[in-house]
């Protein structure tokens, strides 16, 4: 069973009550199926009902669910052959930002992406996401080995951001940023981007400047975390709601902006709900997305990549 968000409270309380009831009916001293049925039914018009309508800060919160799959869970439901590389041959290997070779439906492609981490060890040893400039470095490696071998890149964003400790930054975390993403423009093969759960700040932009950008149906994409916005404008993050609803963060809004160019429909309650059906549909977004920029030429990618960015908040 999934772990419930603070507005999912009212169905965590109906399922802990079908819960109960199946317990009760395991002895087979009591027939309720009848009453579980009706319980069930009540819990999952509930759920459609409340992701119907989600404000934007609650999508945040559900783009942040722990149990929402990471990199890893799409490299190995979606890719074949995974060979992961590893360092940016300058000064370590980042752990937060993962990626290598990879066989997709048939296609020989460059795969990279934030990888969060799922427990408490693992977190930490990636970082929570957050790439430090090795890992960016390491990025701008990837992308030009594949630009070099003519294999189309994939990138799956998933990040509160860039790492902000002040190793980072006299490491040249800022300058790192920037040339990821100047490697993702110039580069002379398709490149795909998903924004699979969050998109923060330039960490986010350094592996989704791509010819396409999907992104999940409650996945956000932002300058800034809400919090962050709400510290830096009301000097407090219980604001967080209100900066959330200003900075049109969701996938809906980005779409209407141009943003983004696709929106990746979740299952009912979040793709953390069902992870196979989540990763099937970015699997099938990520296939057309390729197979729309087949036949384009090196320079055509270029200048199609150039003016798509170049037209955002044009009005």
């Amino acid at each position: 069973m999934p772990s419930f968000l603070d507005f999912e409270k009212p169905i965590a309380e109906l399922q802990n009550r079908i819960d109960e009831l199946r317990e009760t009916a395991a002895d087979g001293t009591v027939d309720i199926a009848a009453e579980i049925a009706r319980l069930q039914t009540k819990s999952d018009k509930l759920l459609r009902d409340t992701f119907a309508k989600l404000t934007p800060w609650q999508k945040t919160q559900v783009a942040r669910h722990p149990e929402r799959p990471h990199f890893k869970h799409y490299v190995a439901a979606l890719f074949d052959e995974f060979v992961p590389l590893a360092g940016d041959r300058a000064f370590a290997d980042d752990q937060a930002i993962l990626g290598g070779f990879a066989t997709f439906r048939g296609r020989r492609v460059m795969v990279l992406g934030h990888e969060k981490g799922e427990d408490t060890a693992t977190r930490l040893r990636h970082n929570f996401g957050m790439g430090k400039p090795e890992g960016y470095r390491k990025a701008i490696r990837l992308v030009e080995l594949a630009d070099r071998f003519g294999l189309p890149i994939v990138t799956l964003v998933d990040t509160s951001g860039a790492f902000p400790g002040i190793q980072a930054e006299e490491r040249g975390q800022a300058e790192a940023i920037a040339r990821s993403t100047e490697a993702c423009l110039a580069a002379g093969v398709p490149v795909v981007s998903a924004i699979v759960g969050e998109g923060g700040s330039g960490g986010a932009v350094a592996l989704a400047a791509g010819n396409r950008v999907l992104m999940f149906e409650h996945a956000v994409y932002s300058v800034i975390s809400p919090e962050g916005c709400a510290s830096i404008l009301w000097r407090t993050a219980d604001k967080a709601p209100e900066a959330a609803e200003a900075m049109k963060m969701t996938a809906q809004d980005l779409k209407a902006l141009g943003v983004i160019d696709t929106i990746v429909a979740e299952p009912v309650g979040g793709a953390h709900r069902d992870r196979g059906a989540a990763i099937g549909a970015l699997g099938d977004a990520l296939s057309g997305a390729l197979g729309d920029l087949d036949g384009l030429s090196a320079a055509e990618l270029k200048r199609a990549r150039s003016a798509k960015f170049l037209a955002m908040g044009r009005l």
